[in-house]
């Protein structure tokens, strides 16, 4: 079962990313208030939940959240800044637009940027371990997840809607066929690095 606080009597913040690892789109993340009373045997860290289960709970969160906010970073911004950098800039960002001004901050992970004059804590597997991460952890999925299937309509031949940038083989036989695109993150090993015998002569 999840932790609803890491101190009692705090308005904390649970702060997550999601689109880290993908080859095309932004990075998004999410920040959430929960009320202290806040309880939901569904919510867990959003990759051990199904799409459909995310899309559940989505509204539930936003609905009863004291406060939630999502916000993404361009593949452009990442290219400029790079990954970790632009992940923990779109967490500044998810806080900056919270209507309630958090008392801590919980970030999942074991990297963070000082926010303002807030204290935070960074915990390793925190979507597993923290509900307020956890639920930051399905808006971001949820909202980045929406984002490339919008994208998809625009480029179809990347299959987004499926892998929604991940590195998926699909996806990279895609790249290799068609090029990229204004969403792919050209700072990313796009495609394998090829091998000392692809270009021999057999």
């Amino acid at each position: 079962m999840l932790q609803p606080y890491l101190i009692a009597g705090r308005v904390e913040a649970g702060c997550d990313e999601a689109g880290r690892g993908c080859l095309a789109g932004p990075v998004t993340a999410a920040a959430v208030i929960l009320p202290p009373d806040f309880h939901n045997e569904l919510i867990n860290d959003s990759k051990q939940l199904t799409e459909h289960q995310r899309e559940l709970l989505r509204p539930v969160i936003e609905r009863k959240a004291v406060a939630w906010a999502v916000a993404m970073v361009s593949p452009q911004e990442i290219d400029h800044i790079n990954i970790l950098r632009a992940s923990i800039t779109a967490m500044h960002r998810a806080l900056d637009q919270l209507s309630v001004r958090p008392e801590g901050i919980l970030v999942d992970g074991n990297r963070f940027f000082p926010y303002h004059d807030i204290p935070h804590t960074t915990i390793v597997k925190g979507d597993g371990k923290m509900l307020s991460i956890a639920a930051a952890s399905i808006l971001a999925k949820t909202h980045r997840d929406e984002l490339m299937r919008q994208l998809d309509a625009e480029f179809p031949q990347y299959g987004w809607a499926k892998n929604k940038g991940y590195p998926t083989p699909a996806h990279r036989a895609a790249i290799k066929q068609y090029g990229i695109t204004p969403h792919h993150r050209r700072t990313f090993q796009l495609l394998p690095q090829p091998t000392l015998f692809d270009d021999a002569e057999l």
